[in-house]
């Protein structure tokens, strides 16, 4: 069974070649590179990995993102942040698509705070031309206006980034409920990264199994993809990268087609 991990951030330990934002959110301990997911990929039985821009390291500086899906592009993909405020950004997404090996693009608000910017829809249209996929990282404020833009390029594949940042609380019920409505763009994809970040427990991180398995049954498990949040000292620290795996090869209880989908299929036709 094919596995692809579709969300790991990457942190270059060379700072000199690539310069950090001023108080960047560091991993504890380090070991976060490229060089250290790739064995820990292995080490877990995982063939193929989206690297995901790091902006809370780099913020719009994409060049370690881009000289690492390059150099390793046998089995990673690279999925760039990019300024929507700026208008060089749609032609430096083509850029970055053309030579760096960049399959994707996470898309943020604007300076504006809106999602639904014309700078955000120059970035959309630029990734629909190109056969990028967009990853859009926003809470549930920000539903009514996916809803739009999602409507506005039916043809444009899109993922959900931790699904509106679903977690255990008072907000529950009500983003839970947005996630589900978003299913009925078949365009949008759900990605499955909300169980250990969203979770009030540690592993298995139960109380979010109930959310995971609804999105799945809502959107199909040829529309749902697996991501680790590595490196999992920061973003996760009380779930391991080999215990996220495990939530959906062997935890949750899904159909041996379901967990292939989840794991890998749906990763290979949208990034690789």
């Amino acid at each position: 069974m094919l596995i692809a991990d579709t969300h790991a951030h990457i942190y270059s330990p060379d700072e000199k070649a690539y310069p950090t934002i001023a108080k960047p959110l560091r991993p504890p301990g380090g070991n976060a590179s490229v060089e250290d997911l790739h064995r820990t990929a292995k080490q877990n039985g995982v063939e193929r990995a989206c690297l995901i821009q790091t902006s809370t390291f780099y913020g719009f500086d994409n060049r370690y993102l881009a000289d690492a899906a390059k150099a390793n592009k046998s089995w990673a993909a690279g999925i760039c942040t990019l300024n929507p405020d700026d208008t060089h950004s749609p032609g430096m997404l083509i850029h970055y698509a053309k030579n760096y090996n960049i399959r994707g693009m996470r898309s943020i608000p604007a300076r504006s705070r809106k999602l639904d910017d014309p700078g955000v829809r120059a970035l959309w249209k630029a990734a629909s031309g190109a056969g990028l996929v967009i990853n859009v990282l926003v809470s549930r404020d920000k539903a009514e206006e996916l809803d739009r833009l999602l409507a506005a390029f039916p043809k444009l594949r899109v993922v959900l980034d931790h699904c509106l940042n679903l977690k255990a609380g008072p907000d529950y019920e009500t983003t839970l409920k947005a996630v589900l409505d978003l299913a009925r763009h078949k365009n949008l994809h759900a990605k499955l990264t909300f169980l250990a970040t969203g979770s009030d427990q540690p592993f298995p991180c139960a109380s979010m199994h109930d959310a995971c398995l609804k999105i799945i049954d809502a959107y199909g498990a040829e529309r749902c993809i697996w991501g680790s949040d590595f490196p999992n000292a920061l973003w996760t620290p009380k779930v391991s990268y080999a215990e996220y795996l495990r939530l959906f090869a062997e935890v949750l209880p899904l159909s041996a087609r379901a967990r292939e989908q989840v794991l890998g299929e749906t990763a290979k036709r949208l990034f690789f």
